[in-house]
């Protein structure tokens, strides 16, 4: 996940990102990890000038397969919209 997020800081994707479902194009980006017989995510976003947002990193513990549950859908829908006011807050 580390090599991943230094790559979007560099202004690259890295193979294992890939975007969001429920967000409107790659704007939010979704890192999974697998570490022994755990899965683990991370959701950044790059939608701002010269800065990416983490929004969540969470280890993924549903049973239903690889959906993200509807309640970090909600969190991350919630942190990205923090993070918008806080970027247009430090553009004024």
């Amino acid at each position: 996940m580390g090599q991943a997020l230094f790559t979007a800081q560099a202004g690259g994707t890295d193979p294992s990102a890939r975007p969001l479902k429920g967000f409107k194009g790659a704007s939010v980006m979704e890192i999974a990890e697998r570490y022994r017989t755990d899965a683990y995510r991370a959701v950044y976003t790059t939608e701002f000038t010269d800065v990416i947002f983490v929004l969540r990193a969470f280890q993924k513990k549903s049973k239903s397969g690889i959906t993200t549950p509807r309640s970090e859908i909600e969190l991350i829908r919630q942190r990205f919209n923090d993070a918008k006011r806080i970027w247009q807050e430090v553009e004024k």
